[in-house]
């Protein structure tokens, strides 16, 4: 059962609160730096569970008359093709689904920036691309010096040779679709700029992780720094609030480096900075809506065992260097677990050895229950493992089957003699297809098929790296998968 350790109304509740009385600190216009996830914090969800991942766009809408949405994305992450992994899908492409999406809920989205813009030209043809949509498009530049020399930062050839982006509402939200994006500089730029044309503007940052109230090494905040592992961020005391307040409170290193800048910018403006501290600068509210603390250890500990897994298996891939794996590595350890910590782990690998080191697949109920799945004739780990699971849930016996090899054969003749894949044995969109046609004359596989919603928020490991397809089926699922970092075959190209 899984357990609860976070009040997500209570949240709400004191993040508007706060929110607000920010608004009226400063008058006139704020810029609200929003980090991590705005729309679907699927990382919050997990570390802190009971958080919901809409919580942020909810207390937005309240104000949604109120709200203009800059979007921000590094040229960097557009060249490179990052992907945001809870969706499978690029940079590039989220910036787009998330305009789609605040627009669909009635949030106004003002334009979209893309940072360090170097001429480069997939960056340029993102640029282009928006610009035939209707999307206005900013460009912000590299900044010699950034974010330690002041005096080249806050002049015209610094933040003044950006873009100046063009507002019109009171309460700007600055945000991304992933870490690393440039959203501070943004705001830094957009102050330099108002400041010019004689306008009372202020900055706040949204900011959920790391947790300014939780101790430094609380797993939570260490499961944060293995999300950003390949960003190198580290969690620091903030040393400007202990000299300030003599209280210890948790920041990271970016923000600490960016501090002075800020406050530089702040005493420009008004001769005096409201913020003695990064920590002053947030309004992040969620160390207090804690109601299980051993709850929201426990899921920040299988969040970084999962992170040490997808940056062994992007390794493998090309994808990040072995310096981020064995960044978190090291958590893992300052958490005291190791990779066997994970049940599905340790299951998977058992099953693998007891079929011959065929790849195996192994799933852990929310009762705690483990299933596995091996490969077969007709089906890969994945889809075995799926039907047991679902058998379980539905009480049906282990020796009925659920999908008649009548079924199975000509879809595989289908894959190999006329599609020409090697693989026949069926994926697992491959299988919810045949196994939905079955539920239509076959009252077992209909019990079964109805069982597919419990199985969102499982945790489940593969011995081998899964093709992209049976990936996406797990995430679309809601299941928490990770694979060792081996292919199933020698081959060079695995498509």
């Amino acid at each position: 059962m899984i357990r609860h350790g976070f009040d997500n109304d209570l949240y709400i509740q004191k993040q508007s609160e706060q929110i607000v009385r920010r608004i009226t600190d400063f008058g006139g216009k704020l810029y609200l730096e929003f980090g991590g996830k705005l729309f679907d914090d699927f990382h919050a969800a997990r570390v802190l569970p009971g958080f919901m991942p809409d919580s942020k766009l909810q207390m937005l809408k309240k104000l949604a008359d109120r709200v203009e949405i800059v979007i921000v994305i590094n040229s960097s992450d557009i060249e490179k093709n990052k992907i945001r992994r809870d969706l499978g899908i690029t940079y590039d492409s989220d910036v787009l689904r998330l305009i789609d999406e605040f627009r669909g809920i009635g949030l106004f989205v003002g334009s979209v920036v893309i940072s360090r813009y170097d001429d480069k030209p997939q960056a340029l043809a993102f640029k282009q691309k928006l610009e035939k949509l209707g999307v206005k498009v900013y460009l912000h530049y590299s900044i010699d010096g950034y974010p330690y020399d002041v005096d080249k930062i806050v002049c015209e050839e610094g933040l003044g040779g950006n873009d100046y982006i063009e507002t019109s509402r009171p309460l700007v939200v600055v945000t991304a679709p992933g870490p690393g994006s440039g959203k501070m500089a943004v705001c830094l730029s957009q102050l330099f700029h108002e400041h010019k044309r004689g306008i009372k503007a202020g900055y706040a940052k949204f900011e959920t992780f790391p947790i300014w109230n939780l101790p430094l090494n609380h797993s939570v905040n260490l499961a944060y720094e293995a999300a950003t592992a390949d960003l190198k961020d580290v969690n620091m005391i903030d040393p400007w609030h202990l000299e300030a307040y003599g209280k210890t409170t948790v920041n990271y290193n970016r923000d600490v480096e960016i501090f002075p800048v800020l406050n530089a910018m702040f005493k420009d403006i008004w001769g005096e900075s409201p913020y003695k501290s990064p920590t002053d600068m947030g309004v992040n509210m969620a160390g207090f809506c804690i109601v299980d603390d051993a709850a929201v250890r426990k899921a920040a500990e299988d969040e970084i065992i999962r992170r040490y897994y997808n940056a062994l298996c992007d390794v493998r891939k090309d994808r990040e260097t072995e310096e981020t794996a064995k960044k978190i590595e090291l958590l893992m350890k300052k958490c005291g677990i190791t990779s066997n910590s994970r049940k599905v782990v340790v299951a998977a690998l058992e099953k693998s050895e007891a079929t011959d080191d065929q790849p195996a697949v192994a799933l852990e109920l929310e009762d705690g229950r483990i299933i596995t799945g091996k490969t077969s004739k007709l089906l890969g780990a994945s889809s075995a493992m799926l039907l047991n699971a679902i058998k379980t849930l539905a009480g049906i016996p282990d020796e009925v089957d659920l999908i008649s090899p009548e079924i199975i054969q000509p879809v595989q003749r289908l894959k190999t003699e006329i599609l020409g894949n090697n693989n026949p044995r069926l994926h697992l969109d491959e299988l919810l297809v045949a196994l939905t046609v079955c539920a239509n004359s076959d009252e077992n596989a209909k019990s079964a098929l109805a069982q597919i919603p419990k199985l969102k928020c499982c945790e489940a490991h593969s011995t081998v790296i899964l093709a992209q397809v049976d990936e996406d089926v797990f995430r679309k699922l809601g299941i928490n998968l990770t694979c060792e970092p081996v292919y199933q075959t020698k081959k060079f190209y695995h498509g």
